[in-house]
């Protein structure tokens, strides 16, 4: 399992869209790092924004998360070497199989930008939203949340589209 350096971050960013209003972060361990070089991206305060929101919701304020947002090679390396498919995801996530002592360790994400702008080129989205689903649904998944099942695939969309109301973000499932 990838285990990126997370360290303790603090941004507050607010925006007319949405009702968060003000999120701080404060001694919260999540980390954000920009390993791709494509431009056009959402920048880490964004991305620490939406993941502190999914945290603060469930309860994992503090827990050590690293997103790491990445170019087309390795998000296939590792999706071949985790998941068995040759091709690079949108998204993976790779929940914390660590006992560290004092230490609370929630996983990585792993973001492919190059897989989420067609996606969102392809779907009409704004490339912001698309990312900020990503995190959440990265994030949903770190926190236990799956759908694999039909019943389960409900309650974990059913969560993504209010974190993402709560950003004026529209239900991307519609």
């Amino acid at each position: 399992m990838p285990r990126f350096r997370s360290i303790p971050v603090r941004t507050t960013r607010s925006s007319d869209r949405e009702p968060y209003g003000t999120v701080t972060t404060t001694a919260q361990a999540i980390e954000v790092q920009m390993a791709s070089q494509l431009s056009g991206l959402p920048d880490e305060a964004e991305m620490l924004r939406w993941a502190s929101v999914v945290s603060h919701r469930l309860g994992t304020a503090g827990h050590e998360t690293c997103i790491r947002v990445v170019d087309g090679a390795e998000g296939q390396t590792l999706n071949r070497q985790y998941r068995g498919a040759d091709k690079p995801t949108n998204v993976l996530s790779f929940p914390a199989e660590v006992d560290a002592p004092g230490i609370e360790v929630l996983g990585d994400i792993v973001i492919c930008a190059p897989v989420v702008l067609a996606e969102a080129a392809a779907q009409g989205k704004p490339v912001a939203d698309h990312f900020a689903h990503m995190v959440i649904h990265g994030m949903c998944h770190l926190h236990g949340y799956d759908h694999e099942h039909e019943e389960d695939a409900q309650i974990m969309e059913s969560l993504e589209v209010e974190l993402l109301a709560g950003f004026g973000i529209a239900d991307p499932y519609q």
